[in-house]
């Protein structure tokens, strides 16, 4: 991906961050959300690619804006594929709780699963357990498979899940192979980037989250060495019509990385909102705002630290790296 393009995606995250910070601890996940999605739609009309919304805020007829299939961009430029979270974690920015960011990946056209809007079953490792895990293999297959990579004793394993009903037996079933369980209420982007993180505070990702940020995700994790597989998982027969009318032809397949990102030209941007583990949170400082993002490509990852006039664009940002 042009740097000049990267340049003006990390804007498109700040901006997102920005609006949507000014809603922390208000109680209200929706006005923060709306905020986000508005604050990134309008800054991609300034940037010049002839770009499809792949992965978004939901079907043309739930979402006014950023919807799957939506042209962004100026038109000017090359074709790109985009995927968005405008906001992840709205509940946490509502309650001002950690972990929350907006997040986008973008790709040459083509590259990115044009994934519906429904749930997938995954599991990421970092690079050194990549080629260690199978989404076919039971859980204690895969979490003995991983702890040996690791070379570490399967009680000192550290398994994340997100924590809702439906995982309810596969947190008994890895607490009674001997792993711990570290439960997170939402976010599983950044949640399935942790095991590939420098310094990781977690070993691997398991259970079901939805589709689209297990693709966004891939275009981190498969950067940074690690793994990710997934599997859709439908709630009913018109996900899966509309999955096939997406080109899927077999709905049901175990998706690899390069089912889910193909290449390696794919760019992962994230700014965080309220703090957490992956960056910093925004900082109101008067008439700026201090802001802290990443970009992760085929190069590696870069931490960005920007001062933002709130008053001014962002191009006239000062900007600490």
């Amino acid at each position: 991906m042009d740097k000049s393009i990267e340049k003006e995606l990390l804007k498109a995250t700040q901006k997102a961050a920005i609006a949507s910070a000014k809603w922390l601890g208000y109680r209200d996940k929706n006005a923060a959300d709306d905020a986000a999605v508005g604050a990134m739609r309008k800054h991609f009309n300034k940037v010049n690619i002839n770009g499809t919304v792949v992965i978004g805020e939901g079907e043309r007829d739930e979402a006014p804006m950023l919807f799957i299939g939506e042209k962004v961009g100026t038109g000017k430029g090359p074709a790109v594929d985009i995927a968005v979270d405008p906001l992840e974690c709205t509940n946490n920015v509502a309650k001002y709780w950690p972990n929350s960011i907006a997040v986008l990946a973008a790709a040459p056209a083509g590259s990115l699963l044009h994934a519906p809007d429904t749930y997938m079953n995954k599991i990421a490792v970092g690079p050194k357990a990549k080629g260690k895990i199978d989404l076919d293999k039971s859980t204690e297959e895969n979490l003995h498979s991983v702890a040996e990579a690791l070379g570490k004793p399967i009680n000192e394993l550290i398994v994340i899940v997100l924590e809702r009903d439906r995982h309810k037996d596969l947190i008994e079933e890895i607490r009674r192979i001997g792993s711990r369980v570290k439960l997170i209420t939402d976010g599983d982007i950044s949640a399935a980037l942790y095991p590939s993180m420098k310094n990781a505070k977690a070993d691997i990702l398991l259970g079901i989250g939805a589709a689209p940020e297990g693709v966004i995700a891939c275009s981190a994790i498969k950067a940074l060495g690690g793994e990710i597989q997934g599997r859709l998982e439908f709630r009913n027969k018109e996900e899966k019509e509309r999955a096939r009318k997406m080109g899927m032809n077999d709905p049901g397949k175990k998706l690899l990385m390069n089912d889910l990102v193909k290449g390696n030209e794919s760019v992962f941007v994230a700014t965080g909102v309220s703090g957490g583990p992956l960056l910093e949170g925004v900082e109101f400082l008067g008439e700026k705002a201090n802001v802290n993002s990443m970009i992760i490509n085929q190069n590696g990852m870069r931490k960005i630290e920007d001062t933002i006039n709130l008053e001014e664009d962002l191009d006239e940002a000062n900007t600490r790296k």
